[in-house]
């Protein structure tokens, strides 16, 4: 849930790579902010299932405490020490995500699966001859790490008939899968569209989206062939280099509001419409997708 928190839990004990007094510095102030962040928003309540007048102001605040920390967090001495695969920037939008979401998501069940997740890709069965075939399914689940999902944990049971061997295996399965990024480009779309169509594969109801802060793509892209179903350019910014974005003449966007709303508000339409489909249904209508 706290992948932010736990990032910076992490290279607090990692005393090899962070172990100089600039880096135990930097993570100290970056701690203390960090937590005042977290209470902030598990003290803010909401939104819910149920729309409100007070969502669009929930949100809005929710909003005005990730820009205060983002932008804190995005200082050039931090960036300059933590670089991107240190991964310390790209999961406060992560962690943002968990605390958008947490109470829409718990008012469905204190047991939904929300925030990173290894998903369920797919599944394929390998013993080691036929005598093993028959006595075991020797069942091997392939998953997919998504960097935020809200779904369902399910645990299967499998057995061959006959045989009192079973395996027992849990899976995680979204209803809503978002990926995050501080930029996306062409290269990342590519990638990001063929998870989405693996996930629609196994799993035609999911939501599956992407959050990034700047966008790295030209007007000769066609968006309409990848298996994305939204695309939320947080700043509504393209992107710059990170050199640049420390010059005196950069005007970097907030994070804005109302593109975080349309966010929500798309999510909990899914959650909370109907799915009903299959060939049945659609030949009621006479049209069947």
């Amino acid at each position: 849930m706290f992948v932010h928190g736990d990032n910076i839990a992490q290279k607090i004990r990692d005393t090899r790579k962070y172990n100089d007094e600039t880096a135990n510095t930097y993570l100290e102030e970056i701690s203390g902010l960090y937590e005042q962040w977290k209470a902030d928003n598990l003290a803010l309540r909401g939104p819910y299932i149920s729309k409100t007048e007070n969502d669009t102001g929930i949100i809005s605040e929710r909003v005005r405490l990730f820009n205060t920390y983002k932008d804190f967090v995005d200082q050039q001495r931090y960036a300059e020490k933590f670089d991107s695969r240190s991964n310390l920037h790209s999961s406060v939008l992560e962690e943002f995500l968990f605390y958008l979401f947490k109470d829409l998501a718990e008012s469905y069940s204190s047991e939904v699966l929300i925030g990173k997740s290894s998903a369920f890709k797919d599944i394929f069965f390998s013993p080691r001859n036929y005598t093993e075939m028959i006595s075991n399914p020797c069942a091997r689940i392939e998953r997919k790490d998504h960097d935020f999902v809200i779904g369902v944990s399910i645990e299967t049971m499998m057995r061959c008939v006959g045989s009192e061997n079973t395996d027992s295996v849990v899976i995680q399965v979204p209803a809503i899968a978002i990926e995050c990024k501080t930029y996306l480009d062409k290269t990342m779309l590519e990638a990001s569209s063929t998870a989405g169509a693996q996930l629609k594969m196994r799993n035609p109801n999911a939501l599956y989206l992407i959050a990034t802060e700047w966008l790295k793509l030209s007007d000769d892209v066609n968006l309409w062939k990848y298996k994305i179903d939204q695309i939320y350019v947080l700043r509504k910014q393209r992107n710059t280099d990170r050199e640049f974005r420390f010059l005196p003449s950069y005007i970097k966007n907030p994070i804005y509001p109302d593109v975080v709303e349309h966010l929500f508000f798309r999510v909990r339409d899914h959650l909370s419409s109907d799915w009903e489909g299959g060939i049945t249904h659609g030949l009621e209508r006479g049209f069947l997708i």
